[in-house]
């Protein structure tokens, strides 16, 4: 059977849990709730199993589509909050600032599951991060706490805006900002309406109206999912944490195949920082886009989608061959 054949679209609902996936809640080891979904094997024997993790901010029902698509292509699927988001809880003093004191706590908390869900799924086991789970995932890879057959990142934050000041020199801004004042207070201002996003927020995410819609039903319907800024602990640890991928070696010893898909065109993450990383890694493809893509290449409209999706499917095809 062909990877077309295989691969073939079919019709989902972007506003419904399809009937083949549960939700559930999964303990951390310090007892936390992290939500996540799976979409178990569709054979009996599936093409392997895929973790994807989404971005700041984000939470799984945004991606509904696409995972479906990876499990009609036969994977067995699985997505996850980040803790302190989405249906996950939150680490600040409100329900709509976004804070964490560490990257480090998300690192734990990957390695966990990751340890845990690839004892319990079919090989080969594939990682797919989004954004800031780009950045995540590639940090868990750097310091062997996962080990995928392959890495799929979409317009991975390595590298935050603005571009033109030294990322020592953001850190250190942002360290000082964070020492001002409670360090879980929002570091931008989000909307003039508490809770609502502002009217401009499409503009850096997709040219798809309907699919950014689609995210915001998705919040009226679980106000949990509800996120807007970062804090300025955020900002400080996000900061650290790119920082720490900049080390000499960090990323050249990494031998799993990865894919890179990014925009030049990113308003949020800084391409010019995608770029440089990948040259660093040894086994790494660039699939770049230009001025027609924005940030969520995976909900961006059909010509772009499709180009991702088809470049993805391709990766897997080579990178992690049905066992």
């Amino acid at each position: 059977m062909s990877l077309d054949q295989v691969c073939a679209p079919r019709a989902l609902d972007r506003r419904a849990i399809a009937r083949e996936a549960r939700e559930s809640r999964w303990l951390a080891r310090d007892g936390h709730a992290i939500r996540r979904i799976d979409w178990d094997q569709v054979a009996d024997r599936p093409r392997g199993s895929l973790l994807f993790m989404p971005g700041r901010g984000d939470a799984y029902e945004k991606y509904l589509e696409t995972l479906g698509h990876w499990h009609a292509c036969g994977w067995r699927v699985t997505a996850a909050d980040w803790r302190g988001q989405a249906g996950s809880g939150r680490l600040g003093t409100d329900e709509v600032t976004g804070h964490v004191d560490d990257f480090a706590l998300w690192i734990e908390d990957l390695a966990d599951f990751w340890a845990e869900w690839t004892r319990e799924t079919p090989g080969p086991h594939v990682l797919v991060g989004h954004s800031m789970g780009g950045h995540l995932v590639l940090r868990a890879l750097v310091e062997k706490r996962v080990d995928p057959a392959a890495l799929i990142l979409t317009a991975p934050m390595l590298g935050l805006h603005p571009r033109q000041v030294p990322p020592g020199l953001l850190h250190v801004a942002a360290r000082l900002m964070r020492s001002l004042g409670d360090p879980r207070r929002p570091a931008w201002k989000w909307s003039e309406k508490p809770g609502e996003p502002p009217a401009s927020r499409i503009e850096l995410l997709t040219h798809d109206a309907a699919r950014y819609a689609d995210e915001i039903w998705w919040r009226q319907e679980r106000p949990e999912l509800m996120m807007g800024p970062g804090s300025w602990g955020w900002i400080a640890a996000a900061l650290a944490s790119i920082r720490s991928l900049d080390r000499r070696g960090a990323l050249e010893a990494v031998d799993t195949p990865v894919l890179v898909l990014a925009t030049s065109a990113d308003q949020l993450v800084e391409y010019s920082a995608i770029e440089r990383a990948v040259a660093r890694l040894p086994h790494a493809e660039l699939v770049r886009f230009g001025a027609e893509a924005r940030h969520e290449l995976l909900r961006e409209g059909d010509l772009v989608r499709d180009r991702a999706l088809d470049a993805i499917d391709d990766f897997l095809a080579r990178s992690a061959p049905a066992s």
